[in-house]
């Protein structure tokens, strides 16, 4: 899955480097609508507005620092760059919602999203491209 949104769409991946070492990254691509569905999976959809964020991952021996926080605060800064972008949505366990409300992050609700037994919450970030404000404010 990483190879292939790398492929697809790599400006909505964002990797944090250590002495040339990856040790932190995000995976993203576009999706079309506001709620993922099963083909969100896998598909990315180049005139999408939406950006799915597949994976946010930090190696275990650098977890706990911030990274993570620090990682996902970079990669929205840079997705309000991004004129065509108005938000972004990801699937996670319920343990790891309040990380991703501390990011700004909004609970959705559950998503129709399963994988075995697992479960998951949808939430989301309004992401607005500074371009399409200023396109929109009369300036």
């Amino acid at each position: 899955e990483v190879r292939h949104f790398l492929t697809l769409c790599p400006e909505l991946s964002l990797g944090w480097f250590e002495e040339g070492r990856l040790v932190a990254f995000i995976i993203g691509s576009l999706w079309d609508q506001e709620r993922l569905t099963l083909d969100a999976l896998t598909l990315h959809k180049p005139h999408g507005t939406t950006v799915h964020i597949h994976v946010l991952a930090v190696h275990r021996t650098f977890r706990q620092q911030g990274k993570g926080s620090i990682l996902m605060w970079r990669y929205l800064q840079y997705l309000h760059c991004l004129p065509y972008v108005r938000r972004a949505v990801l699937m996670c366990e319920d343990f790891l919602v309040p990380f991703y409300q501390k990011s700004g992050f909004k609970v959705r609700g559950p998503s129709e999203i399963t994988v075995g037994p697992l479960s998951f919450t949808e939430m989301f970030h309004p992401v607005w491209g500074h371009a399409f404000m200023r396109r929109n404010s009369g300036y």
